[in-house]
């Protein structure tokens, strides 16, 4: 299984000792306010057997091909769709909300055809490493305080974190699958903390999208084939982050300038007019709309120096340039045709072919 991001054990009470209603409804409430300092937006609970519709959803979806090449997502099935049956000892799940929420509207990068757009999530540190920093805090003091085991979870393991969620009444899935919520829009990070200790859950929370459509109006690659479904193939999140190799020449036009992942369904989320400022000002760093003529010289050297702590590091500097030359090609400067032609010839097919195309559009 993929390696979990983090697990803490302590002793386990004695037999018998887990308390009585009003004990654990204690627990609760003081487990909300410690999540709350530790600077987590919300915090909510639910059973490891909450979701019992996702297993046949995924199934489904595979089946349908919509995952592309993300082949993590087949692998391990059992444990992804039925979270009791990855540690079948965890009595609670506890959901936790980050907010990343912007300070500016994301889509306004759209307008700079020489820079790259990069998804909000990823312009500053890697929020693997800070969510995990904050619920391995927040779990040993569960440990100290009430003792039992625990597993820490971080968007790594084969695990449905928005099922769960909304099983845990954080927010939603909305129209565009991703999480939303009344309270915090949907600009928020998701973590799980899996307990052997019982704890009350929270009732789950229902779909609010009525007949809005943003989301799905702002999609550019018409990624949404109903309200609630997504084919990964289509959508510039997938398509610039974990597809390997050329992109279908249909959809190199759509991507615009964006070379890292997309927010337009988030940012046209009616939702986010209630979203909360984020605590956390290390996700907003220093890469927002790099220049698009300086990503497409990178060698693996420079990629790596430039890009380390950031999640952007995961892609490698085959994909970022190859993502740099369709943002070039669509960009109408000529300017950058030298750059994209002095490409032309690189070891990495893709980005070869990446760079010709560039080249020819901007001929």
């Amino acid at each position: 299984m993929p390696s979990l991001i983090s697990e803490e054990r302590g002793a386990l009470p004695p037999a018998g000792s887990a308390g009585s209603p009003q004990d654990i409804w204690a627990k609760k409430k003081e487990l909300v306010a410690r999540a709350s300092a530790e600077g987590f937006s919300a915090a909510r609970v639910t059973r490891p057997d909450a979701i019992p519709q996702a297993a046949g959803r995924l199934a489904e979806y595979v089946a349908q091909g919509r995952h592309g090449q993300m082949d993590w997502m087949a692998e391990r099935m059992n444990w992804r769709g039925a979270p009791d049956a990855l540690w079948p000892e965890a009595q609670s799940v506890i959901m936790l909300a980050e907010a990343y929420t912007p300070g500016h509207d994301p889509r306004e990068d759209l307008a700079r055809p020489d820079r790259g757009a990069v998804s909000v999530y990823a312009q500053g540190k890697d929020y693997h490493d800070i969510v995990k920093a904050r619920l391995k805090r927040l779990g040993r003091w569960m440990l100290e305080r009430w003792g039992g085991e625990i597993k820490v979870f971080v968007d790594t393991a084969p695990l449905m974190e928005k099922p769960l969620a909304q099983a845990a009444g954080l927010g939603w899935q909305g129209k565009h699958t991703n999480l939303l919520s009344r309270d915090l829009g949907n600009w928020f990070f998701l973590g799980a903390i899996f307990t052997t200790l019982p704890l009350p859950p929270d009732p789950p929370e229902a779909e609010h999208c009525g007949s809005c459509r943003a989301c799905l109006d702002a999609c550019p690659t018409g990624a949404f084939p109903a309200p609630f479904q997504l084919d990964a193939r289509r959508c510039i999140s997938y398509l610039t982050i974990e597809h390997k190799g050329p992109v279908d020449p249909e959809l190199r036009p759509m991507l615009g300038n964006r070379i890292y992942g997309c927010d337009d369904c988030l940012a046209a989320c009616p939702w986010n007019k209630f979203a909360v400022q984020a605590q956390e000002m290390r996700y907003h760093g220093p890469h927002r709309a790099p220049a698009l003529d300086e990503l497409a010289r990178l060698d693996d050297a420079g990629f790596r120096a430039r890009f380390s702590g950031s999640p952007i590091k995961r892609i490698g500097r085959d994909r970022m340039v190859r993502n740099a030359l369709y943002a070039i090609g669509n960009s109408g400067q000529a300017r950058l045709r030298p750059v994209a032609q002095g490409l032309v010839d690189d070891p990495d097919p893709a980005v070869a072919d990446a760079a010709r195309w560039a080249a020819g559009r901007l001929a």
